[in-house]
């Protein structure tokens, strides 16, 4: 049997270009997803531009037979977990669920690894755990801090949980990337980003208000220490954030351990910056007001991307332009997402 590399999560946002990702550079994928906020649709996309399409397994990360199951059917070497909750408004209202499915989740996948000896991990962390520092760049070396909502708290414990595991078996290989703000989708249009609901996100707000699926953005402050009055932020492109996995996934085979690797740009952008880059590229007027700030957001935020360079070899190489144009593209393809 061919070594495997499971996907959790694998029909995301982020998931399903990663998945891309590897197929393209030549690995089999298995991909777990529970389609709780995603579309197996996305992974009939992948076959369109790459001409594979991944095993896919309907199921959710918590169902320890299942991933007993997987990992007897198949010989997974390594696992990219991307499987969870992501809304920070939400995590608020409903924090047992982001509990369950991003804390409970992950120690469920680690112990049915554990049993198959895969000791070989990816895990999708955030930003979010640097907590309200306003020490910027963003350095790995920056203490962790207690962040403000349950979606990031989650985050943080998974990282404690893993931190703790690695150092009880030091056979165990793990990566965490805290990501950023990914934006953007594949080139091709085919797949990107495809809230449920109205988008907790600034991107694919914008995007909609472009198609005319929503009336209005609303800006949350204007009144910040930046260059325009309004909050800045690292965005990156998704494309950039998957190929990142990738690097990381072959350095943790070399590298037992915690591996810690911020994944952003280094470059902040405001919010008025990212509305007068997509009219440029969408040709639409984006209508938004301004409103009060929101509790919690900071003023500025942007990662200092070296370590990754160093250690992976890895750097963001889209910018703005490429990240609006490319969501322009998916928004304008698919106005409905993969809801035909």
């Amino acid at each position: 049997m061919n070594d495997k590399i499971l996907v959790t999560g694998g029909s995301g946002y982020i998931g399903s270009h990663t998945t891309l990702a590897l197929l393209q550079a030549g690995y089999d994928v298995v991909v777990l997803d529970n389609l709780s906020n995603s579309s197996a649709e996305s992974l009939e996309r992948l076959e369109c531009i790459c001409g594979i399409m991944p095993e896919f397994v309907k199921g959710d990360v918590r169902d320890r037979d299942l991933l007993d199951k997987i990992f007897t059917d198949h010989n997974i070497r390594a696992v990219l977990h991307f499987a969870g909750l992501k809304a920070v408004g939400e995590s608020t209202q409903q924090p047992l669920d982001y509990y369950s499915n991003n804390v409970l989740g992950t120690v469920t996948l680690c112990q049915a690894m554990a049993n198959a000896n895969v000791l070989n991990l990816v895990f999708s962390s955030s930003a979010t755990v640097y907590g309200d520092t306003t020490q910027m760049p963003l350095r790995e070396d920056i203490p962790t801090s207690t962040p403000t909502n349950p979606y990031g708290r989650s985050k943080l414990m998974v990282e404690e949980i893993l931190q703790d595991l690695a150092k009880s078996d030091p056979r165990w290989s793990i990566a965490l990337l805290r990501y950023f703000n990914p934006v953007g989708a594949h080139q091709s249009g085919l797949i990107g980003e495809d809230p449920n609901g109205p988008p907790n996100n600034l991107l694919p707000y914008i995007s909609q208000v472009a198609i005319g699926q929503l009336k209005q953005l609303s800006v949350f402050g204007s009144d910040y220490p930046t260059q325009d009055g309004t909050g800045v932020r690292d965005y990156i492109h998704v494309q950039d954030l998957a190929e990142g996995h990738l690097s990381a996934l072959k350095a943790i085979s070399l590298k037992p351990g915690i591996n810690i690797w911020n994944l952003g740009t280094g470059i902040g952008y405001s919010v008025l910056e990212m509305i007068r880059a997509f009219e440029l590229a969408s040709g639409r007027t984006i209508s938004y007001c301004v409103v009060d700030r929101r509790a919690g957001d900071i003023a500025e935020c942007w990662a200092s991307a070296s370590k990754a360079e160093n250690d992976l070899g890895w750097t963001a190489k889209r910018g703005l332009t490429e990240m609006v144009s490319d969501a322009w593209r998916w928004q304008e393809k698919n106005p409905n997402g993969y809801r035909r």
